[in-house]
C-alpha cells in the first residue's frame, strides 16, 4: 500500500514550496488533508501528481495542487472568515479552507459530485455542501470574505461579486485560448478591482462559458 503521508510531503516539497507558497498554515493544511480521499475510486495513486485530475466522468477537474495552493494563498483565508467554494467537485479545496479555520459553503451543481463531497467532508468542521447553479453562487450564505472559483471562466463572474463582503476577495482562472491567468478580484465598497497573479489553465466551469455569437 502506498505511503500517502510520504507522498503528501513530496507534493508539498516538490510542487508547493517551489511555487513560492510560503503561508505556513496553508502548507500544514496540505500536509494534513488526505487528497487521496477526494479522488475517484481506484485512482488514489494519482492524487499527488502535478496535474488536473478528471472527476465526474471526466467532465470536471480537481485543480493541480500547485495552482490551488497559490490561489488559496492569495485569498489569505484565516480563522473566522466565511468562504464560498464555487464548483467544489469532491470537496478537497473546501477541506483545506475549513482546516484554515474558515466557515465554508461548498457549492456544486452536479448532484453526484455533491454527494461525494458530502461523504468526503464528513468529519471536517464548519463545512456545508449545497447544490445549485455555480454561476449564481449561494446568496443565502453571503456576504463572504473569500470566494474560490475552482476552475476557469470565460467571462467575469459578476453575479458573484455581489456576494463578496466589503474588503473580500474572489479568485478564479480567466480563460484565454489554450492558457489562462489567475485573477484576484477585491471589493472595496461598491468598487471591484482586479489584478493578475500568475498564468494557469483550467477547465471552464458550467455556467461560465462565453455566450456563442450569432453568425449571419
Amino acid at each position: 500500500m502506498a505511503d500517502f503521508a510520504a507522498l503528501r510531503r513530496t507534493m508539498v516539497d516538490g510542487q508547493i514550496r517551489t511555487a513560492d507558497v510560503t503561508d505556513r498554515p496553508l502548507i500544514q493544511a496540505m500536509l494534513d488533508v488526505p487528497r487521496e480521499r477526494f479522488v475517484p475510486t481506484g485512482q488514489a495513486n494519482l492524487a499527488y501528481l502535478d496535474l488536473d485530475l478528471p472527476v465526474g466522468e471526466g467532465t470536471r477537474r480537481l485543480l493541480k495542487p500547485m495552482v490551488l495552493a497559490k490561489m488559496l494563498q492569495a485569498l489569505q483565508i484565516s480563522s473566522g472568515q466565511r468562504s464560498l467554494d464555487v464548483g467544489c467537485v469532491t470537496g478537497y479545496a473546501a477541506a483545506l479552507m475549513a482546516r484554515l479555520g474558515a466557515s465554508v459553503v461548498a457549492l456544486e451543481e452536479n448532484p453526484v459530485l455533491a454527494r461525494h463531497a458530502r461523504a468526503n467532508l464528513a468529519g471536517f468542521q464548519g463545512v456545508s455542501v449545497v447544490e445549485g447553479p455555480l454561476a449564481d453562487g449561494f446568496a443565502d450564505g453571503a456576504p463572504y470574505d473569500s470566494i474560490l472559483v475552482e476552475g476557469a471562466v470565460e467571462q467575469e463572474p459578476s453575479r458573484l461579486f455581489h456576494q463578496l463582503a466589503d474588503g473580500g476577495g474572489l479568485i478564479c482562472i480567466r480563460a484565454s485560448g489554450p492558457t489562462g491567468k489567475v485573477v484576484f478580484y477585491r471589493r472595496d465598497g461598491s468598487d471591484i478591482t482586479a489584478r493578475t497573479i500568475f498564468d494557469a489553465a483550467g477547465a471552464v466551469l458550467p455556467g461560465f462559458a462565453r455566450p456563442e455569437a450569432f453568425a449571419f
